[in-house]
């Protein structure tokens, strides 16, 4: 018995320095990614044993592409030209195998896959980092959908200050696309952080920002529902209810959840609404079947490609023009587009403003650089945000 009890303690010693050493391991001394004065980035991965290594990035010099040196000891190296103030996502390909910077603790998950992630300040990144501020809260919350009959999961950010007195504030509803869910603009959007920093910066006024979960087949996003680890994450497309204008038409559920859950000021000239690509989809139609919820649009490299849709079999899509007409009656103050020149929705996106100007429905149009990336979206929110409730 004795020895058995002398050889359990061994082994849970040994265990517990396996797990000590798991928490404190590293690749030596290497660093990366390493970002220099010069707004340049080093990025090292040690693989002495690698034929080739490649570094596969969103920036957009050389399409984000670069094949790594290999120097001594077997650490593959690679300095990027001048990258803009970005944050920015990257992976390695290590002989055909893509995974993330071993030495690089912080990542982002982007659908089913995991980046790791780096910013380079001096411009629009400022706005995503943590600064001394005073800080709103995030709160995630369920609502009951009876069009779905299933509770829902959202999060919502609250500006500092909120529930200190009864002050009621405006609401700006952020809708994500295809692939994303509720936590897709906090974690790749950086919102909270955002909201905090234009408010600190009297950039925009307070207010109370919605993010709900767009893919109206599912709870919550992967991992958070019933299903637990069962769920994985896939592109909306292949989940129920995609583009079928359930969402839409069940949007006034979140709206009445929210004004009955918080201090809100619950009209029309109070209620801003934008989404990215799938969500600006959502954003189009939800705005165009209830023309008098919402007094600020924004449309970011909106997915209004609908030639594969029979619009008029979808009582959501159905009859745009004559809803678009109605909403142009309505006068909202803001209809705000956005695109990237290189983005292959931006011929859909002139379609729908070639459609808008003979259905007399007045908007202001964003060109941007770049496709279809999340560094367009979050900069489209710092130009967006500060134009709206004033």
């Amino acid at each position: 018995m004795k020895k058995t009890i002398v050889a359990m303690a061994a082994m849970l010693v040994a265990m517990g320095m396996s797990a000590q050493q798991n928490i404190s391991y590293r690749e030596g001394d290497i660093v990366s990614p390493q970002v220099n004065d010069d707004h340049t980035v080093t990025f090292r991965v040690k693989a002495p044993k690698a034929k080739s290594v490649k570094i596969l990035a969103d920036w957009e010099q050389n399409n984000g592409q670069a094949t790594m040196k290999k120097g001594k000891d077997g650490v593959w190296e690679y300095t990027t030209p001048q990258l803009a103030s970005e944050m920015f996502t990257y992976r390695f390909d290590i002989d055909g195998v893509l995974g993330i910077d071993p030495v690089n603790p912080f990542t982002r998950r982007d659908v089913g896959n995991i980046f790791s992630i780096f910013y380079v300040g001096g411009g629009a990144a400022d706005e995503y980092l943590v600064k001394d501020v005073d800080h709103g809260q995030v709160r995630t919350v369920w609502y009951h959908s009876n069009t779905a009959n299933a509770d829902r999961r959202m999060n919502v950010y609250l500006p500092a200050g909120y529930g200190k007195t009864d002050k009621k504030y405006p609401v700006f509803y952020l809708l994500h696309g295809s692939g994303g869910d509720e936590t897709a603009w906090l974690d790749l959007g950086h919102m909270a952080r955002i909201m905090d920093n234009l408010i600190a910066e009297g950039k925009c006024v307070p207010m109370i920002v919605v993010m709900p979960n767009g893919n109206f087949g599912k709870q919550a996003a992967a991992g958070e529902t019933a299903e637990n680890l069962a769920f994985r994450p896939v592109s909306t497309h292949l989940l129920p209810h995609y583009k079928d204008g359930l969402f839409e038409l069940a949007f006034p559920e979140i709206v009445n959840y929210v004004d009955a859950t918080f201090n809100t000021i619950p009209d029309k000239a109070h209620r801003a609404i934008a989404g990215l690509s799938m969500g600006g989809m959502h954003t189009l139609m939800i705005t165009a079947n209830y023309p008098d919820m919402f007094n600020y649009i924004g449309l970011y490299s909106a997915g209004v490609d609908f030639s594969h849709l029979n619009m008029e079999e979808v009582p959501a899509y159905a009859n745009l023009d004559a809803k678009l007409t109605k909403l142009a009656q309505g006068n909202p103050k803001l209809y705000w587009i956005a695109c990237g020149n290189e983005d292959w929705l931006l011929p859909a996106n002139k379609r729908l403003m070639e459609r808008m100007d003979k259905d007399g429905l007045k908007y202001t149009f964003h060109e941007s650089p770049r496709g279809h990336l999340w560094c367009n979206w979050r900069q489209y929110s710092l130009l967006f945000i500060p134009q709206l409730f004033k």
